[in-house]
């Protein structure tokens, strides 16, 4: 890709409602390449039972791919045996584009192909069309004022949205798809999923903590939280190999949907002091996908307690290797 193309660059991240079947995340994974889509990262969680996928790529070859992990999605997953602790609503659940190159923007501008709400409107109509799967817009691309946060669109999920449908999606339906659901479909800045572990700790502090520090709530600005049970972790769990008899975790899951207002060790400090003050303590803290390299200057990972952390975990880091990887092989 020449130095022009680098300035054209869109990133999306489409989360999809699949964490527990390794294959069948590669095959959706595989979909999502399409000629010109640079994958830089997938990471599973089972708990969730979600995976987050990051792609990089010009706008019409991202809209090609997201087409294709739509139809992907659709036809290897089904919501009706889905169980996870992450709200979802459809197969392939959430469907972001982001500005990254230094001619894309979140709306509007000249040209279509740089402008993050007018690709989701394009993958939005083409997804309903030839898949089946209705679309709603969010963000920057929503069409309706009570629709630019996410969780507006998603509301309780697929099963309540299935049985009393309270409102019509941008592109197809109206009702859902019986099995893929719906998928919000829209335009956003980057965000840093952040997510930490708790020890000593039971749900109800892991659910008090995420009201204490989410915006919504009065906390810190630009963060959304959830506390969630960790059913596949701890002592005994897969993964985990020191032995001895499960041990319950719990985690507070964030969004920090502006990293320069909230950044991850920020957000740690609160979680830790407010467990701190419960008995609780961190147990560690993770990156789901890949963090922008500002988001982590002048912080040592360890003082996060950062599971698994290397500069792999880093988006510029992970998109020079996959361009490195891509004209080496031209």
């Amino acid at each position: 890709m020449t130095e022009p193309g680098l300035t054209r660059l869109v990133e999306c991240v489409p989360n999809v409602s699949e964490g527990r079947r390794p294959e069948v995340v590669e095959e959706i994974v595989a979909a999502f390449a399409a000629p010109g889509v640079l994958v830089l990262d997938h990471s599973s969680d089972p708990d969730h039972h979600r995976t987050v996928i990051t792609l990089m790529g010009q706008g019409p070859a991202l809209v090609e791919g997201a087409v294709a992990g739509a139809r992907a999605c659709a036809r290897l997953i089904d919501l009706n045996h889905h169980r996870g602790v992450h709200p979802r609503m459809g197969a392939l659940d959430v469907l972001p584009f982001i500005p990254f190159g230094a001619e894309t923007r979140l709306r509007g501008g000249d040209d279509p192909d740089l402008d993050c709400a007018d690709l989701a409107e394009r993958a939005g109509r083409r997804i309903a069309a030839e898949v089946g799967v209705p679309v709603y817009l969010y963000g920057a691309a929503a069409r309706h004022p009570g629709w630019t946060a996410l969780p507006a669109v998603r509301g309780r999920g697929f099963e309540t949205l299935r049985a009393a449908p309270d409102r019509v999606p941008d592109f197809g339906g109206p009702g859902l798809h019986p099995t893929a659901g719906a998928t919000a479909a829209g335009a956003r800045e980057v965000l840093v999923a952040y997510n930490v572990e708790l020890a000593d700790a039971d749900l109800a502090l892991a659910r008090r903590i995420a009201s204490a520090v989410r915006e919504r709530d009065g906390g810190l600005p630009a963060v959304r939280a959830m506390g969630v049970p960790l059913k596949h972790r701890g002592r005994g769990g897969p993964g985990d190999r020191r032995g001895g008899p499960p041990e319950d975790r719990v985690q507070v899951s964030m969004n920090l949907l502006d990293w320069r207002a909230t950044p991850p060790a920020a957000a740690y400090a609160a979680v830790a002091a407010l467990a701190g003050e419960n008995g609780a303590r961190v147990e560690a803290s993770e990156i789901v996908g890949l963090a922008p390299a500002g988001a982590l200057d002048g912080v040592d990972p360890a003082d996060l307690r950062l599971r698994g952390f290397s500069r792999d975990m880093l988006l510029e880091t992970r998109l020079l290797q996959a361009l490195t990887t891509s004209e080496e092989t031209r």
